[in-house]
């Protein structure tokens, strides 16, 4: 297909492309905070009064909040608490569950983000830092939309010229640090990513493939052009997700 759409005339803006990334990814955030009453379970009330019991004057005691971790008649063993320095206080400032981090983006922005991504995936040289691919782009399969069986799909992706690529992805390696730890143990490269007009099974067919994703091409957006803000992603197209996107004039 020689006549592209105008979408992929945009200048390549990394600086926009990654503001639309971060934009997605803080909607993506989950709140937290700490427990309101966290470190305020203490019974601390203490008097001011002479001769009275639980006094606190005349003792030589400093003013911070205590708690009786033992008593003897009227002679107590304090410790520290409910202040934010002492062990076990509440905290000074502790994170607020409350707190709003979305990070707002312009339509026009990330209208213009997506149309930049596009531009990118069609540039030979940008794609080919992150990609094992050296042949056209951009990569256009009639009908690829329709393939309903993974090996299938795996065949034509090979026939495309896509074979080290998909190599390159079926690699799995152990995460270093904590988050091996913590659900997130394997790490394994971003491969290809298959747009179509019409989900008439590749959708189900890609699931299996490692590396592999999907997208209506009217649900695009900078995080499955650009993974890790990073421009340049390889992209096979359908013809009829070409044709859709320079009829309905999308992200303009």
């Amino acid at each position: 297909m020689t006549d592209l759409p105008t979408q992929f005339d945009e200048r390549v803006r990394p600086d926009i492309i990654k503001r639309a990334f971060l934009s997605i990814q803080s909607k993506n955030r989950q709140e937290y905070g700490t427990d309101p009453e966290a470190g305020n379970k203490h019974v601390t009330r203490l008097r001011q009064r002479n001769n009275a019991f639980r006094s606190q004057k005349g003792r030589g005691m400093s003013r911070v909040p205590k708690k009786a971790m033992l008593s003897r008649g009227e002679q107590f063993y304090w410790v520290g608490a409910e202040s934010p320095n002492t062990r076990g206080g509440r905290p000074a400032h502790g994170p607020k569950s409350e707190k709003d981090f979305d990070e707002e983006i312009n339509n026009k922005e990330r209208r213009k983000a997506i149309r930049s991504a596009i531009s990118a995936s069609n540039d030979s040289e940008i794609v080919s830092e992150k990609h094992q691919y050296d042949g056209d782009l951009p990569i256009v399969e009639e009908g690829i939309e329709s393939v309903e069986r993974t090996q299938d799909l795996l065949e034509r992706l090979e026939e495309l010229g896509l074979e080290e690529e998909l190599d390159r992805c079926s690699e799995k390696k152990v995460r270093a640090g904590r988050g091996a730890n913590r659900g997130r143990k394997y790490r394994r490269k971003t491969g290809p990513l298959v747009v179509y007009a019409e989900d008439e099974g590749v959708r189900s067919a890609a699931s299996n493939i490692p590396g592999v994703e999907t997208s209506r091409v009217d649900q695009l957006n900078a995080q499955k052009l650009a993974p890790g803000a990073q421009p340049g992603r390889l992209v096979v197209w359908s013809e009829k997700a070409l044709e859709k996107l320079k009829e309905d004039e999308l992200y303009r």
